[in-house]
């Protein structure tokens, strides 16, 4: 282990400062004064200094994209704004620190530290037509409900707002439990999204319950306990609940899923059945599922259908890779293959393979929450069809994440998209329609993936379909990229290895510019 005191890497920017010609223009540093770690980067003649590590997951800063006058995270895409330190975009929340810079002939000095400022002071303008609902109902605190509640206060509405959600301990971290935390490597403090009081300081009230039916004419959610709450617009944000397993033993004590909080810490309290997991599904969750345990020591044998894992969403070659990464780390894959009973102690194959089994984990994929929007008599499209202002088909009822189906601005069909950086970007462009913004969602969809706590794979845009992949680098060194064409466009990037090609794929797909994905991903490199 390091020195906990040491001084941070980069030039010491108080005193010794940094020379004009260190760094130019729509360039960056990082840097420190003290032991703070600071971001220097100088845009025209404009020179700004922020903290050096993203509020997210604290990655460093420097190493991602200086766009404009903002600046994006390498890890998993979050942008700031260098002068105001404004997240502008999830999955950071939280503002960055900022400090003060004089410029003293050819040098620049990083000052007085700016007061650190509460993470919901207003500090985004709604522009349209100005209406200030009555009341905003929030149903379901997870992704796009808990960032569209913090939205609604940093726009300056307010009004009440509620959120209505059945778990106890909503809103928190959910893709760090099939990570770190069922690695062991985080912590239960890490969990919550935001400290205990938060919400109530800031006049969130948070209902634990469920929501029945919704009464349109009268704006009205009826709850499960008979209660009720009036809305001026209503968000539906509900997610989505995961397929359950009909395999004969599906439900004995020892078979889990893991999609809440309370589902993690099952699993973990389980774990001393014995040391061997079998993983049903090689989807994301079930292989980071498959990576904890293994991190845990477990032996982990995975069962799925597939002939390569992730073939239909990522393609056979970085499906192939990281098969190859699972199993150089002693997972044993079952592929081509499914469950056809589950034993107290083992795991029975369609094929009549047996494997031993102490503990189970199931990961066959979620289905949208629709139940209450199909009462409500709302359209419905393989989840809650949404316009491009995320409005459903009653007035004054958004829908947002894993149960939001939208047209993608690429390619004008709908989409809907499960993953937790879409879904908090669509509840807070919702909030601000809900204020009377007329914002059209066009956000690139993003998502990350973390196995052994070292390989981080990235993927912007959507791809249901291609004709054609082009792979660059070396994916058996987990280090590359993959672009999905079709009809001579790109529509998706995957990369491992390649954090800063990766968010530039994404800034060329929001704009539409072929010329720089040809640069990041070549043609005709398959």
């Amino acid at each position: 282990m390091g020195d906990s005191h040491a001084v941070p890497a980069g030039p010491e920017l108080r005193e010794a400062g940094i020379a004009l010609t260190d760094l130019p223009d729509g360039q960056m540093r990082a840097g420190h004064v003290g032991d703070d770690v600071v971001l220097i980067a100088r845009c025209g003649e404009e020179i700004f200094a922020v903290a050096g590590s993203c509020t997210h997951y604290n990655a460093p800063l420097a190493e991602g994209v200086l766009e404009g006058t903002s600046v994006h995270c390498p890890w998993h895409h979050a942008c700031f704004d260098l002068r105001t330190g404004s997240a502008l975009r999830a999955p950071a929340l939280s503002p960055l620190t900022r400090w003060k810079v004089e410029r003293r002939g050819d040098r620049a000095y990083v000052g007085t530290k700016e007061p650190d400022r509460d993470p919901l002071t207003p500090d985004v303008v709604v522009t349209g037509d100005g209406a200030s609902p009555s009341s905003v109902v929030i149903l379901g605190a997870g992704a796009a409900g808990a960032a569209a509640s913090e939205m609604l206060r940093r726009c300056g509405y307010t009004g009440p707002v509620t959120i209505v959600d059945r778990e106890p301990d909503s809103p928190y971290d959910r893709p760090n439990l099939s990570k770190d935390y069922l690695s062991g490597e985080a912590q239960d403090e890490w969990i919550p999204l935001r400290p205990p009081g938060f919400f109530e300081e800031h006049r969130i009230d948070i209902v634990r319950g469920s929501a029945t039916t919704i009464d349109i004419a009268n704006k009205r959610v009826q709850l499960e306990d008979g209660g009720g709450v009036e809305y001026g617009r209503l968000l539906l944000a509900l997610g989505a609940d995961p397929i359950r397993l009909t395999t004969p033993g599906g439900d004995l004590p020892h078979v889990h899923q893991l999609q809440t909080y309370a589902d993690a810490r099952a699993l973990i309290a389980d774990l001393g059945r014995g040391r061997r997991a079998v993983v049903i599904g090689a989807g994301f969750i079930g292989l980071e599922v498959a990576a904890s345990l293994r991190t845990r020591g477990l032996d982990v044998h995975v069962v799925a259908p597939d002939a390569v894992p992730f073939a239909r969403t990522l393609g056979p070659e970085m499906g192939g890779m990281i098969q190859a990464l699972h199993e150089s780390h002693g997972v044993v894959f079952h592929l081509g293959r499914k469950p056809a009973r589950i034993e107290t102690q083992s795991v029975k194959l369609d094929d009549g393979t047996s494997i031993a089994a102490d503990i189970v984990v199931v990961g066959i994929g979620v289905r949208p929450r629709t139940v209450v929007a199909q009462r409500a008599g709302l359209t419905l499209d393989r989840g809650v069809l949404v316009n491009e202002f995320l409005e459903t088909s009653a007035r004054d009822i958004y829908a947002a994440g894993d149960i939001a189906r939208w047209p993608d601005a690429r390619t004008g069909m709908p989409i809907r998209v499960e993953h937790w950086v879409v879904a908090e970007r669509q509840g807070q462009t919702a909030a601000r329609n809900m204020l009377g913004a007329r914002e059209r969602f066009v956000a690139v969809p993003f998502f990350w993936s973390s196995h052994y706590n070292a390989i981080r794979i990235t993927y912007v845009g959507h791809a249901e379909q291609w004709d054609h992949l082009d792979v660059t680098g070396d994916l058996t060194a987990m280090e590359g990229s993959v672009a999905f064409r079709s009809g001579g466009k790109t529509v998706a990037v995957a990369s491992v290895g390649q954090d800063v090609q990766s968010l530039e794929a994404e800034i060329a797909l929001a704009s539409g510019d072929e010329g720089a994905l040809a640069r990041i991903v070549p043609a005709g490199t398959s």
